[in-house]
């Protein structure tokens, strides 16, 4: 049990250290000698865990995009109006998103890299499900603007990177009412108006 115990500690090392250093310094920095010297193994050891460098950036981006939406979606009911349903998992991701920087910012440069491979990438999206569904009934209802899930996800959730980012850069704080405030627009970008 002790060497199981041991074997996930060093996988879960190599993946944080990924995190770090491709948040850092980007993916194309990040080598395998460094990932390795960070996470405190030997080089021929993430061998063990990931078949190179592209398995590994994959499979720390879609275990990082699952924390992400499971907490998203932690306390969602399907059956919440889509107004509610919306703001319970705007104000989680919104929350995932100032707790949990290091991941947060990790998936924004996977949002922004071509390092993800596609297969990654749309496995990715499963993880959204409920969220695409939830529009999907809004625009069924009449609620949500009858446009792509990718524009809405670019007017509602990515602005949430923005404003994260401002707040690590310290050139902007998101207190109480900016959170509101930001979640307010974010309604108003995909709800149709009549």
């Amino acid at each position: 049990m002790a060497k199981l115990q041991k074997s996930i500690d060093k996988r879960n090392a190599l993946v944080k250290a990924t995190i770090q250093l491709v948040n850092n310094n980007g993916f194309h920095a990040t080598s395998m000698s460094k990932i390795a010297k960070m996470a405190k193994v030997s080089p021929a050891t993430i061998y063990l865990y990931f078949e190179n460098k592209q398995d590994l950036v994959n499979q720390t981006y879609l275990e990082v995009k699952s924390g992400y939406t499971d907490y998203a979606f932690a306390n969602y009911n399907p059956e919440m109006t889509v107004e509610a349903g919306f703001r319970l998992i705007w104000h989680r991701i919104a929350d995932f998103k100032l707790k949990e920087c290091e991941s947060a910012l990790f998936l924004a440069q996977c949002d922004n890299t071509p390092m993800i491979d596609e297969p990654s990438r749309q496995e990715g999206i499963k993880h959204l499900q409920p969220l695409l569904d939830l529009w999907e009934r809004g625009k069924k209802e009449g609620i949500i603007k009858p446009i792509s899930n990718y524009l809405l996800y670019a007017y509602a959730i990515n602005p949430l990177s923005f404003l994260m980012s401002a707040q690590i850069r310290g050139t902007f704080v998101l207190d109480k009412n900016q959170i509101e405030e930001a979640y307010q627009a974010a309604w108003s970008s995909i709800k149709l108006c009549n």
